[in-house]
């Protein structure tokens, strides 16, 4: 399993539009996909920079490695290499995939079956089992937060990118993928030297995520919250450039005691060119965004677990915020927008995990 790609390079004639139109073009290939991973000969041209582009033409975001799964079949593992957002993505195309003779196709990075198989050398580092162990940070105020210290024996001050780099792809094959990006809220590596809590074995840590997910998930089962009579307040402030900027915020909503029940924000950024009215936007501009608001609300409605908390805008920028009970229709919801309103409204998103909702705190009265 050596190579991961980003995936770039030059457009085809034949345009990949759908997960249908990928794996055709794909069956047309495999052939000679097979046998240049087989061989390990001419990957480069021959297989990387042929996939890259449809992949691209189909969606941003994907990464993939391959390798030889056995003798006689070639594994072709999806990755949105840490981006929460198109999760949803590389799973829609895997499980769109056909079955194809000697080919195995995987949706993000599997957990390692036996941690004692897991050794990553990085520099003149090793990480392996036997030099990492952990132990988890209790927060009185953030009770379902799940915060985790990784303690490396070797750790040095001075090489904290690369221990960083190494303990967090090592983690990435022992948890897989997906629990990796979603189990752990915060993540800290020190060295044995720097602490004097009780060190407990790293292999102990998939069965300690497992049980504080589950005791989350059975929490806040089955909350809903209903906006419908909420209070909103109107907020003005100045920019360090000495722009204004206004914000819309539901103030009942962040008075909520389960704001856990919601973990995942949707940050929704709107780009438009403010410069001749202060960093706002003009009238016409003004409609458009609250239009598309409009409609937003309309997919993501919050008896089905999507809470729009408000929005600011200022500087030729416009940000509205949800909370949410998960991330992977949000990703799909905005994809289609983004689409939609192409060559008219400039927008990307962010998805990210914030339990306690403190990056809204700046919003609360003092």
């Amino acid at each position: 399993m050596g190579f991961l790609n980003n995936l770039f390079g030059k457009k085809h004639k034949e345009q990949i539009s759908t997960y249908e139109d990928f794996w055709d073009w794909f069956k047309s290939k495999e052939q000679d996909f097979f046998n240049i991973v087989k061989t390990g000969r001419n990957i480069e041209a021959g297989f990387f920079k042929q996939l890259s582009p449809k992949l691209e033409e189909l969606q941003e975001g994907f990464f993939y490695l391959t390798g030889m799964y056995d003798d006689q079949t070639v594994e072709l593992i999806f990755t949105p290499d840490g981006a929460l957002k198109n999760v949803v993505f590389v799973e829609e195309l895997v499980a769109s995939a056909p079955i194809i003779p000697n080919w195995k196709f995987t949706a993000l990075k599997q957990p390692a079956q036996n941690i004692d198989n897991i050794a990553i050398e990085m520099s003149d580092y090793s990480f392996n089992s036997e030099n990492l162990s952990f132990f988890p940070v209790e927060h009185k105020n953030y009770p379902d937060e799940v915060d985790i210290t990784i303690v490396y024996d070797g750790y040095k001050e001075e090489d904290n990118a690369t221990i960083t780099n190494g303990v967090y792809i090592f983690l990435d094959n022992y948890l897989g993928e997906l629990n990796f990006l979603t189990t752990i809220d915060n993540l800290a590596i020190t060295s044995k030297e720097e602490i004097q809590n009780e060190l407990i074995h790293i292999a102990k840590l998939k069965d300690y995520l497992i049980w504080r997910e589950k005791e989350f998930v059975e929490r806040y089962k089955g909350t809903r919250y209903n906006t419908e009579n909420d209070s909103y307040a109107s907020l003005e402030a100045e920019l360090h450039n000495g722009l204004p900027l206004v914000a819309i915020i539901n103030t009942t909503l962040l008075e909520w005691d389960s704001k856990a029940s919601h973990p995942w924000i949707l940050k929704i950024e709107i780009n438009y060119d403010g410069k001749n009215n202060n960093g706002m936007p003009d009238n016409d501009t003004y409609q458009r965004l609250n239009a598309f608001e409009d409609e937003l609300m309309l997919d993501l409605k919050d008896s089905e677990g999507y809470l729009n908390v408000g929005r600011e805008t200022a500087n030729s920028e416009r940000n509205i915020y949800f909370a949410c009970k998960d991330y992977r229709k949000p990703s799909k919801i905005l994809a289609d927008l983004i689409k939609k309103h192409i060559g008219t409204l400039d927008i990307s998103y962010v998805i990210y995990k914030d339990k306690y909702w403190q990056s809204f705190e700046r919003f609360r009265p003092n």
